[in-house]
């Protein structure tokens, strides 16, 4: 079986999200999608103590057109949305949406992070959805860990999220065909992941280092492999936390604002109104 190489290793940026401070390795100057992937976001945010519910993480905004995904790595995010939704999934646990024709939405501290004033640690990716699925009635799904089908390899554990991944089918329901894997590896750890040779793929660290076929890749840094072989194969140089996505390309026109991923100009504009509207329902939280 043939190993992928590299294409590119980027270093993740430091953005400003309204006050909120994010890793974001993709897109960069380098790159503006790895189809299906648009966005990728990493934060551990410290839980301010003096602020209540109402005042903490991000407020009320609407999505169309794509699944907004958050793994939870620590803590607990707090979920409401315009189809009725109060979840709280932990760490561990992930948060998947298909934001379809529109969704509102919050994302907020768990009550037990306020009180104890502990940290988030989430990565939020955007997937994108084909046209022919993009005006579909939206849904929540909330994954907990007991929820996420685990691998147990020396020195690793893997989590399948999405798609098939040696034998095991993961729980979230995707419009392309994907497989999405959350990684926790210790020193000395030797992997080799198959993956469809026609998928884009590509590894996030949060911690750690690893060594692909020569060139070693470190904390925050993403890892774009080349379509040129059927599996990943890699070693822990030091105890590692990463991602691994990998998705079919839909090969579609792309047009993004804000929180909308449609086709083309006019649906962003549709979509604009039709949130100004009130077409998108509407969420007024309720606070522990």
């Amino acid at each position: 079986m043939t190993n992928r190489t590299i294409k590119k290793i980027i270093t993740s940026q430091k953005v400003n999200m309204g006050g909120i401070y994010l890793q974001q390795p993709l897109p960069d100057h380098q790159v503006n999608q790895i189809d299906p992937f648009i966005l990728i976001h990493h934060g551990s945010l410290p839980v301010n103590q003096s602020k209540n519910q109402s005042k903490s993480g991000v407020g009320p905004h609407p999505h169309r057109g794509f699944s907004p995904v958050t793994f939870v790595f620590k803590g607990g995010v707090k979920h409401q949305d315009s189809l009725g939704n109060n979840e709280v999934v932990n760490a561990g646990g992930t948060q998947w949406i298909h934001s379809g024709k529109g969704i509102i939405h919050s994302e907020r501290p768990s009550k037990e992070m306020i009180r104890n004033g502990d940290q988030n640690e989430i990565i939020q990716f955007w997937v994108n959805t084909p046209a022919k699925y993009k005006m579909e009635t939206p849904y929540y799904l909330p994954l907990s860990a007991n929820q996420t089908p685990q691998i147990k390899k020396k020195k690793a554990l893997i989590g399948v999220v999405a798609g098939d991944f040696e034998k095991i089918t993961g729980p979230a329901k995707t419009y392309s065909p994907q497989v999405l894997l959350r990684c926790e590896t210790q020193t000395g750890a030797g992997l080799s992941l198959p993956i469809p040779e026609s998928f884009n793929t590509l590894i996030y660290l949060l911690d750690g280092e690893i060594e692909v076929n020569g060139r070693r890749a470190v904390e925050k840094d993403m890892l774009w492999f080349n379509n040129d072989g059927r599996q990943v194969v890699l070693t822990v140089i030091k105890s590692s936390r990463f991602i691994l996505l990998s998705g079919e390309p839909i090969n579609e026109p792309v047009a993004t604002y804000g929180p909308f991923v449609m086709n083309t100009e006019k649906e962003i504009q549709e979509a604009i109104t039709d949130y100004q509207q009130g077409k998108m329902g509407e969420l007024n939280e309720v606070f522990d």
